[in-house]
Formats: structure tokens, sequence, C-alpha cells
């Protein structure tokens, strides 16, 4: 599996894992932008937690995303 790693991204994992970190960067952004605001809502643990993470699954996502390999094509 990790010699996938290094190998070529197919575009429809490279789609997937941008838009992962794409929606985890604005929820993180979001996050801390309307802190003062989710601070009537949720506990400061809580919404530190929640920012937390958003940014660890958007950066786990793309990290995944790179151990997909384009499928070989066998000649015949």
């Amino acid at each position: 599996m990790m010699a996938n790693y290094w190998k070529p991204t197919p575009k429809k994992w490279r789609k997937i894992g941008d838009s992962l970190l794409a929606v985890a960067a604005l929820l993180s952004i979001g996050g801390l932008w309307q802190f003062d605001n989710l601070k009537d809502i949720f506990t400061n643990t809580e919404l530190k937690i929640m920012i937390i993470l958003s940014i660890l699954l958007g950066v786990a996502g793309k990290f995944l995303t790179n151990f997909f390999k384009e499928s070989e094509k066998t000649e015949e």
C-alpha cells in the first residue's frame, strides 16, 4: 500500500481529496471567524475540538487519497 503513495493519484480521488480539504478549511476558518458568536451555543472546549477535528479530517482525507493509484492498463 505504501508503494502506491508515490504513484499518480487518479483524477477522481484527487477531486475527492481536494474537496475534503476545502470543506475542512472553510469549516475551520468559519469556526474561528464566528468563535465569539458560537460561544453562546457551545463551550470553548467543544468549539476547539470541532475546529481541530475538521482540520484533522480534511488533512487526513487529502493524505489518504494519495494511496490510490491509476489502474494499470494491460496490453493484449
